[in-house]
């Protein structure tokens, strides 16, 4: 292999359900000229406010066996799905192409493409490899300009289809608006059903756009506040095993739990540390809560609050070197930030109302929260320093915000309220972008809560 046209990269097979992700076998291969950041007049400026989204052809992958040009029409349409879902793109509708392109070989008639007032085209083709595998390849051009941005090709068992689709998105997304994109991830949330007075809630994973949905627990303990790890291969979360709450680690690969640490009180509100080595948590003592982080490494613990008020809901900066977290310390819930051996600590929050589950941006420029203000819950975010609070949503109740990786997108969670007949009262979840527009619902087979992002996929 020449390293010098082609990268591969082997993953090696996993625990039931990352074997599609984990069994990746790619090569990239650079499909001639390619510019990352377009020359030409195709971008789109993501840090205005809203913007009006592009319009974007993005045609069947063309294939000659059956089989594969079904896949080639799966992909294509998962690929137009992930950009129209970001709310930058306007996928044109196929029954108005006047042009087929069944073959990378086959050169766009860009008057044609014109014609249509599409300014990207996706254009892509899925061939047959000797080993069984599949090569799925794609080209996206500049309409306006004639110019090809970028090119590549990956090659895959064909059941792996899915993923390539979402790391092609991720390329166009990239080309077009210069930012990392995020659909090549994952979402571990809580799922949940039964009655409210005795609610089965499950810790569940699915990818972004809410395919390859699977559960990890059984529900037979309660679990709550998922979060995952920097490689997005660990998750921690809080479990009442046998009626008592601890943080726990869950390895996705190999299924296998394991409790964080025997601490005399309870342990809750876990987070991974940006460098994956530590979880940072907050546990109750008779009565008082205060953050610890404990090194994964050699299991040692170190105390990082001592106060009588209650501290929890820590979340570390994207450098490690300051930490945000809710106490009640001044008189009611509001957000502080300290550095991360627990000194200069500095109050953020001063809007009326309460403030928590704050967490940082993986960009670093914002920390995401949650308000309650005279019964009404609110997710915004706010620089580090506490300046330009922003409130992005709201609702009877909205919580638990989580961030993509690229730091454009919010998650949370939303319940609508309970009738008198008791009907009512789902919880689901959803995404909104940091205009406060284009919020979506991220649907799920039962009622969802706490979710969390994970990183792009290695």
């Amino acid at each position: 292999m020449k390293m010098s046209a082609e990268r591969g990269l082997e993953i090696q097979e996993g625990h039931a359900g990352m074997s599609a992700i984990r069994k990746l076998v790619w090569l990239v291969l650079i499909l001639g000229s390619v510019s990352w950041r377009a020359e030409a007049a195709v971008s789109i400026d993501i840090t205005r406010g809203r913007v009006e989204p592009m319009p974007v052809a993005v045609t069947d992958f063309g294939a000659g066996d059956p089989a594969q040009q079904q896949i080639g029409r799966e992909v294509s349409t998962v690929i137009a799905a992930d950009l129209e879902r970001s709310g930058l793109f306007k996928p044109l509708d196929k029954a108005g192409f006047l042009q087929q392109l069944p073959s990378l070989d086959v050169q766009p008639r860009f008057p044609d493409w014109r014609t249509l007032a599409a300014q990207a085209l996706v254009q892509g083709a899925i061939e047959p490899q000797p080993n069984g595998q599949i090569r799925i390849s794609f080209r996206l051009w500049d309409v306006f300009g004639g110019q090809q941005m970028v090119g590549q090709a990956y090659v895959t068992q064909p059941e792996n289809w899915r993923r390539v689709a979402h790391i092609i998105a991720d390329q166009v997304y990239t080309a077009i608006t210069g930012e990392t994109g995020y659909f090549d991830t994952r979402v571990v949330y809580i799922a949940e059903s039964g009655p409210a007075i005795k609610r089965i809630k499950r810790l569940a994973i699915m990818d972004q756009d809410g395919a390859n949905h699977r559960y990890l627990t059984d529900g037979s303990n309660l679990v709550l506040t998922p979060r995952f790890s920097p490689t997005a291969q660990e998750i921690t979360y809080l479990s009442y095993f046998r009626d008592v709450p601890r943080v726990y680690l869950f390895n996705i690969d190999t299924g296998r739990q394991e409790v964080l640490g025997d601490f005399p009180g309870m342990t809750y509100a876990p987070r991974f540390s940006p460098d994956g080595n530590a979880v940072i948590f907050s546990m109750a003592t008779d009565g008082n809560s205060d953050i610890y982080a404990m090194d994964l490494r050699t299991r040692r613990a170190t105390r990082i609050t001592d106060h009588p008020a209650i501290d929890t809901s820590p979340s570390f900066s994207p450098r490690a070197d300051q930490i945000v977290f809710n106490s009640d310390r001044g008189g009611s819930q509001q957000l502080y930030t300290m550095n991360a051996d627990g000194t200069n600590v500095q109050r953020i929050s001063f809007g009326q109302g309460k403030y928590g589950t704050p967490v940082w941006s993986p960009r670093g420029d914002l920390i995401a929260f949650t308000r309650i203000n005279q019964g009404n819950f609110y997710v915004g975010v706010m620089r580090p320093d506490g300046g330009g609070e922003r409130l992005l949503a709201q609702g009877f109740l909205v919580e638990a915000p989580t961030w993509s990786p690229n730091g454009r997108v919010l998650m949370y969670f939303a319940q609508s309220p309970t009738r008198a007949d008791g009907s009512g009262g789902r919880t689901r979840l959803f995404s909104i972008d940091l205009t406060g527009y284009n919020q979506r619902e991220i649907l799920t087979p039962q009622d969802a809560s706490d979710p969390a992002w994970s990183p792009l996929i290695p």
